[in-house]
């Protein structure tokens, strides 16, 4: 499954489960675990925030010339 897969899938079901959303907001990476089975690696820092009607976030990601890789295509999940 690649990250974007998991990213749809994730908002999706915060969606639609209230549950979900508000545990995924307080612990997203206990969340993610129990919804998907998935272990978010320790030396992740994941944060997880609601945008409104009123409140947008722009994430920049990293610079695939200072990681050294050359590429900014992420295909697998952690």
């Amino acid at each position: 499954m690649s990250l974007e897969s998991l990213k749809v899938q994730i908002i999706k079901k915060a969606w639609e489960d209230p549950a979900f959303k508000s545990s995924l907001l307080s612990d997203p990476k206990q969340a993610i675990k129990a919804a998907f089975g998935i272990d978010v690696p320790s030396e992740i820092d994941l944060k997880v925030v609601e945008e409104s009607s009123s409140q947008y976030y722009l994430v920049l990601p990293p610079n695939p010339a200072d990681a050294g890789g050359g590429s900014a295509t992420v295909n697998t999940v952690w």
